[in-house]
Order: structure tokens, then sequence, then C-alpha cells
């Protein structure tokens, strides 16, 4: 399996084939991500709801992110993998935007960053493409800003063409693509269809050119619950299955037994047992 390129993806948006997208956190969700076949990793700053126990995506630090990218990159060295700039890692200025960027290229081996934001980060985009760093852009609703009053954007025809401003001023600023995310599925079909770069989507229907999941909602692991959301397989009943049955084992005296655990010579058994008994 050789890496996709960013060539690649305008590729497939041209040919009309969907890139697969999906969140990993470590090195082992990347590695069995890679192994099924999928496209693109990213790295998102969901970590901080997914995997430390936060109520949003703003605590989560830069610190975090190299950390989680540099393992996922790890466990999938053949996949193109994403970033995810977290919240005031690049809205303070273009310098912070680049000085960021560039850690997780540098410290994590990232193929390119994401950042949310239209047009009032289509500056910040500009900057971070200007310096060499590929860019993602991020529309729509926007976990990292806390002004939305709902969560499903573009409902309306004005709606719309804001959000279509956005996306062009993101192409226009050297996005090589951008994600949609809670945008009804014929607004984000049309802003698909208008751009010349592509466009993928979460929980933004099917016309879009491609579709990002989270790795614990397509898994089945974790509680949460939304229209976009669909679990493939119930990992998280698996897993507490797995350590009901080890509990009960270890209580029966079942595991571990003698195929599980080491043995030394039996003279030197005899021995240890005599000096035991004294």
């Amino acid at each position: 399996m050789s890496k996709l390129t960013i060539s690649a993806f305008a590729k497939m948006k041209e040919e009309g084939k969907k890139v697969t997208f999906i969140t990993a956190y470590d090195a082992q969700m990347s590695r069995v991500a890679q192994g099924a076949g999928i496209d693109m990793i990213l790295v998102g700053d969901s970590v901080g709801n997914n995997v430390l126990g936060y109520t949003s995506t703003h605590p989560v630090t830069m610190d975090d992110m190299i950390r989680h990218s540099s393992a996922a990159r790890r466990g999938a060295l053949e996949t193109f993998v994403i970033g995810d700039l977290p919240f005031l890692s690049y809205q303070t200025s273009n310098e912070d935007a680049i000085y960021n960027a560039g850690r997780f290229i540098k410290e994590s081996g990232m193929d390119a960053v994401k950042c949310e934001g239209g047009r009032r980060m289509a500056e910040r985009v500009r900057a971070i493409n200007d310096a060499g760093i590929a860019v993602m852009g991020h529309i729509g609703y926007t976990p990292q800003s806390t002004n939305f009053k709902g969560i499903v954007q573009s409902k309306s025809v004005e709606a719309y063409q804001e959000l279509l401003k956005d996306a062009r001023a993101l192409q226009d600023a050297g996005a090589f693509a951008i994600l949609l995310e809670a945008v009804p599925n014929i607004p984000a079909g049309q802003i698909a269809k208008k751009l010349d770069i592509p466009i993928y989507g979460i929980g933004s229907g099917r016309e879009v050119d491609g579709v990002l999941a989270i790795i614990n909602d397509v898994i089945g692991f974790g509680t949460f619950k939304s229209k976009f959301v669909k679990n493939f397989c119930n990992a998280e009943m698996l897993i507490k299955n797995g350590i009901e049955e080890y509990i009960t084992s270890v209580r029966k005296g079942e595991f571990p037994s003698a195929e599980h655990f080491y043995s030394c010579d039996l003279k030197v058994e005899e021995e240890i047992k005599k000096l035991g008994d004294n």
C-alpha cells in the first residue's frame, strides 16, 4: 500500500471516487485503520472528548496533539495523516499558526494540518500554506467556536451563500481540501460541485467528495449519539465482555493456567518448595 498524495486526492475528486477518512489517536488504531485500507487519517482535537475525558475540545493542547499525532504516525507510515490544530494554537497570529503547524511536521511527521474557520481564518490558512505546509480547512459547525446557536449549519439560502463564500476564501488561500461539518446534504453537495478542491464531510450527507468519521463512532466505542453517527460494530460490548470473562476466570482460579505462566527446572522447584516449608 502506497501513501496517497494531495494530487491523488484531487484526481479522486475528478474521477468521482469517494475518499474514506477516519480519526485515530494512537498507534494501534491507526495501524488497524491503515490495514483496513483507509485513505486518510485525522488526528483530531476530538482526542479530548474521545480519549482524554474532556467534555469539549477546548482544553486540548499542542503538546497533547503532538503526542497523539506522533503515535498515530508510527502506526500508519503508509497513510496520509493530518494533525488538527487545537484551540488558540493558530487564531492568535500568523506567526503562531506557522509555528504550531510546523511542530506537526517536524515533531510528528504529519502530512498536513487542519484548522477551523472560513473567511475569518483565510489569512492563517494562506500563511501556513505559504510556509510550505499543506492545510485542510474546516467550516460549517466548528467545535472550537462557542458562538453557534445550533449544530446544523447552512439551513437557509442566505446561510448557504455565506458558507460558500467561506469555502471559496479557503480555496483561494491555498487550502488543498475543506471539511464541512453538520451541513445538510444538498448545500454540502452544491459546495462540492462548485469548488475545484475536494470537499469532505462529517455529518454532511453523501454528495461530498469523501466522508470523515470518528473512530469511536465507527466501532461503537463510547456513548456519543447523533443523527449522522453509525456504529458498524460494537467494540465497547466486546471489550466489556472480555473484561468480565477475565475477572471471572481469575476469581475461579482458571487464569493463568499452566500454559500462561513460566516454570523452572523440576529439581529447582522442589528445592524452593522445601525452603518454603522451613
